[in-house]
């Protein structure tokens, strides 16, 4: 299936029978990508008055139970609920949900103190002087063990909070990046870079999304694509997502 995109002043093609994924999956008792001290996601089947929700176990259908937390376990979207005192649901952050968006591939840098991190000079390098919707971030070394990680006490790569004055500049909605969190891990709740993207309290943006741990195969080059978001209906400041993209061609 082939479609036609205008938007702004430029025609696009693009084929949606080739989406490419960049969601983990989300498996009970697997190995997925997790952070922040989350426990697995975990599926059980309901028992209850001689019922059991599993037909390995002689039930007629299956009916499980699932536990998981959208920020600590796979590929999620956070809205700026995740640090506002007023309560924000993701859901609200959605008024469509294709957008234009270009895949970047950036080596965070290490700084005097160790850490490992993306810096702002990167960004402008990478998005040059065009606009668009979104921005994928894929960072370097992109190995394919990073898809059984345990991010928890290993601080892992960030943004400076410096990045994000010039993504805003840029009119992006919506960032997604491969790594558990745009902030250092512990940075004594500092968030500076959330807060620096959804512009809280001072001017704050409810229509802009974070999405992080996502993958992207080093198969799919660095360029420009169309983002479909799909997240799961959950009134929260974060639900697990899938976004995937197809690749757009200049007509």
């Amino acid at each position: 299936m082939k479609a036609i995109i205008e938007h702004e002043d430029k025609k696009y093609s693009v084929d949606l029978s080739r989406p490419i994924d960049i969601s983990y999956p989300l498996v009970p008792g697997a190995a997925v990508p997790k952070c922040f001290w989350a426990p697995n996601v975990e599926a059980e089947p309901v028992r209850a008055h001689g019922f059991v929700g599993s037909t390995a176990e002689g039930g007629v259908v299956n009916f499980y139970d699932v536990k998981l937390n959208p920020h600590g376990n796979g590929t999620h979207t956070e809205c700026v609920g995740h640090i506002a005192k007023i309560q924000h649901s993701v859901q609200e952050s959605f008024d469509q949900f294709h957008f234009i968006a270009k895949l970047v591939t950036i080596t965070p840098r290490t700084i005097d103190n160790g850490d490992h991190v993306i810096q702002e000079d990167q960004i402008i390098a990478v998005l040059g002087d065009e606009l668009y919707d979104a921005i994928i971030i894929r960072t370097l070394p992109n190995d394919i063990d990073i898809k059984k990680v345990d991010y928890s006490e290993s601080n892992p790569p960030y943004l400076e909070s410096g990045c994000m004055s010039h993504v805003i500049g840029k009119g992006i909605r919506h960032l997604l990046i491969d790594l558990p969190s745009v902030d250092r891990e512990s940075d004594d709740g500092a968030l500076a870079a959330h807060h620096a993207y959804w512009q809280y309290p001072e001017n704050s943006h409810d229509k802009k999304t974070i999405t992080e741990l996502v993958y992207i195969d080093n198969v799919h080059q660095d360029g420009l694509y169309l983002l479909e978001m799909q997240v799961a209906p959950l009134v929260l400041d974060a639900s697990p997502s899938r976004p995937v993209i197809y690749p757009l061609h200049i007509m």
